[in-house]
């Protein structure tokens, strides 16, 4: 094993190194999408990617796959995710949800409305209300990865009610 392949299976096993990913991916789109990269970002993006598998055939654009495909696996995991800590996790009775709730509730209204408030005059711009309050569940948990290794189990409820998935 090299010296390379072993610096980055170390840093895969910390638990911020998923934040790191994320942020830095982040950063590294919203670098190439307001750049003079940004037709060569949108040709990647729409680059085709291809499934087979047996008379199954699924051709959609890099874009899609992660949009319609991955997004929908991460929010299944968020999902269940909830649902343990609803059926016998920190959020088990309601005295421990009801904060959560509140919570998960002004998470996504806050961030949605304040988008329609930059962009309630356009028709096409203010469809994307949903993004805001949507986007903040992959970035909470990473944020608290940076902060400290091992995290109250209570802020691990609050967070995976709040649709925050780490």
């Amino acid at each position: 094993m090299t010296m390379v392949t072993r610096a980055i299976r170390q840093f895969l096993r910390l638990e911020a190194a998923g934040g790191i990913i994320l942020i830095m991916a982040a950063i590294v789109a919203l670098v190439l999408a307001n750049s003079p990269l940004h037709d060569l970002y949108q040709q990647f993006l729409n680059s085709p990617v291809q499934f087979r598998f047996m008379a199954l055939d699924i051709n959609k654009t890099l874009l899609l796959w992660v949009n319609d495909g991955l997004m929908a696996i991460f929010f299944l995991v968020v999902g269940l995710e909830v649902k343990r800590e609803l059926m016998c996790g920190s959020l088990a009775s309601r005295e421990q949800a009801i904060f959560p709730a509140i919570a998960a509730l002004g998470g996504m209204l806050a961030p949605a409305l304040i988008y329609l408030a930059f962009n309630h005059a356009d028709p096409v711009t203010s469809q994307g209300w949903a993004i805001p309050a949507a986007t903040d569940i992959a970035f909470c948990f990473r944020r608290y990865g940076f902060t400290w290794e091992s995290r109250p189990n209570q802020l691990e409820g609050i967070s995976a009610g709040a649709g925050h998935y780490r």
